[in-house]
């Protein structure tokens, strides 16, 4: 490095590449200790983005560690009581509920507008004190003596800048780059599929009180999302194969609504609606390669957060959920460094174990949800069965997502092995559904289960420890420093401070 380059670097405690929901979030909760944070996002907000259905972790949870849930609260968005699906094999729609009583704290989510919502949070970190510089684009994250320092980004008038920091956080998502510098992108041969998808006026709502659900339904070559954005507006997409996907080289208008007729209830529910064909809304986008995980998290002064270390399919809208847990995570980690009271490894594994784990109980909850849904003669759900899976083969995605996916994980040498153990689970959930057990929690199951699946994990354990972090999220906006202290999930983890902003040793 010259030393005209040294006089040129801005410096700060942390710089956030990207501003969606989760860099919005690093930055705040990092700021909000005391530190300084340059946030570069390459796009002027309002922008589009995919992803409107939120869970209440999200709305309730982060927004309210934010500072900013009473602005959710009156801006207007949809209120969502949980979510309805044409699924499984019971010809009629079945819903669930995120509580019994939808007034209760969690009871509740929204359908955003992304546009509004992700402008929101990044207003909210620019009043923390973040250094948010829109229309600014990455150039490239060097290092130096083995440690990722230095970020060159072309500013808004076209001049390359640079900037130096302690920590580099990357949230720009799943079309970034940075994530190859920490390690290798592993696709799932389970959830190869590809979305399809546009925004439409006075399509048909669900009866109330269910009317503000996102629906899910499933049909010959895959699944539909109908998320009611406002009174008139309505986000829809089909969610398809990579071989059904093909049909949109003829047109995607002519291949969406292909997939429309295979669907009858939402073809019922789009009768009278109009497609919108003017501004952000009017075009049909696509969203391929749904589901991946990186090979690790972190480097030495750089951390994955969000889309850029992992995404799975979004039939239970975890996107959001995912990128905003692995901010607090991600904060967390850095404030202790910062502070200095916890090592840099240590600090980084624990982000790393507690994000791949929540992802990896996302990826087997969506196993057996997948499971459950029965077309005997359809490519794509035959594909999806845990019995012919491709999956199987691909040990090193199973690796990645399985290990530290829950406490109760039973030991397994291949990739067979782990969905030998879930043979089953699918058939559980269909139960569930059909006995109507109650569903709480962010829409997981979390009361009751039955006993143990033969020869695979404990189903009720499994469940506990899959909607715990939920919770705990939940708790630490409600009570902050008042609730209880928290457990471990690993042995000689680490657990959360007392404000939940950094760890510490249990």
């Amino acid at each position: 490095m010259t030393e005209a380059t040294a006089q040129q670097d801005e410096q700060f405690d942390v710089i956030v590449l990207g501003g969606g929901p989760g860099g919005s979030s690093v930055a705040s909760f990092v700021a909000m200790q005391g530190h300084s944070v340059l946030l570069l996002e390459k796009e002027k907000f309002p922008r589009h983005q995919i992803g409107e259905s939120l869970l209440p972790a999200t709305t309730y949870g982060i927004c309210g560690l934010l500072g900013i849930r009473d602005r959710i609260e009156r801006a207007g968005f949809t209120r969502k009581q949980g979510g309805t699906f044409r699924w499984g094999k019971s010809p009629e729609p079945w819903t669930f509920r995120f509580a019994e009583n939808p007034r209760v704290p969690g009871g509740y989510a929204f359908q955003v507008e992304r546009s509004v919502f992700d402008k929101m949070l990044l207003d909210a970190a620019r009043e923390k004190g973040v250094d948010v510089r829109e229309e600014h684009a990455v150039v490239r994250v060097e290092q130096e003596d083995g440690r990722f320092s230095r970020v060159r980004f072309r500013d808004d008038r076209g001049s390359e800048r640079t900037a130096t920091a302690k920590y580099i956080v990357d949230s720009e998502g799943h079309r970034g780059q940075t994530y190859a510098l920490v390690g290798e992108r592993v696709f799932s041969q389970f959830f190869q599929n590809v979305a399809l998808y546009g925004y439409f006026l006075d399509g048909k709502r669900l009866p109330a009180p269910s009317s503000g659900n996102i629906l899910c339904a499933a049909f010959r070559d895959g699944w539909f999302w109908y998320i009611p954005l406002s009174d008139r507006l309505t986000s829809v997409g089909a969610v398809v194969s990579r071989e059904a996907a093909q049909r949109i080289q003829d047109g995607p208008e002519q291949a969406f609504q292909s997939f429309v007729d295979s669907c009858p209830i939402i073809a019922e529910y789009l009768a009278s609606a109009t497609r919108v064909t003017e501004g952000v809304y009017g075009e049909f986008r696509v969203r391929k390669d749904y589901s991946y995980c990186n090979t690790r998290f972190w480097k030495p002064g750089l951390v994955l957060i969000g889309d850029a270390a992992c995404f799975i399919d979004p039939v239970f809208s975890s996107g959001v959920h995912l990128a905003t847990y692995s901010a607090l995570l991600a904060a967390r980690s850095i404030n202790s460094c910062l502070a200095g009271d916890i090592d840099e490894e240590e600090a980084f594994e624990e982000f790393e174990f507690r994000y791949r784990r929540e992802f990896g109980n996302f990826y087997q909850f969506l196993l057996s949800f997948y499971d459950m849904h029965q077309e005997a003669d359809s490519y794509f759900w035959k594909a999806r069965k845990v019995l012919n899976t491709d999956e199987k083969a691909n040990d090193a995605f199973i690796r990645l997502v399985a290990g530290a996916s829950s406490v109760d994980e039973p030991a397994f040498n291949h990739a067979e092995d782990f969905f030998r153990s879930r043979q089953g689970m699918g058939q559980w959930l269909e139960g569930m559904l059909s006995n109507q057990l109650a569903m709480q929690v962010d829409g997981l199951p979390g009361q009751s289960a039955p006993a143990t699946l033969e020869g695979g994990p404990d189903a009720e354990q499994f469940m506990e420890g899959f909607t715990a972090e939920v919770r705990q999220i939940q708790t630490q906006a409600m009570f902050g420093h008042r609730r209880a202290r928290e457990s471990s999930v690993r042995p000689q983890g680490l657990i959360p401070s007392t404000d939940g902003f950094a760890w510490q040793r249990g």
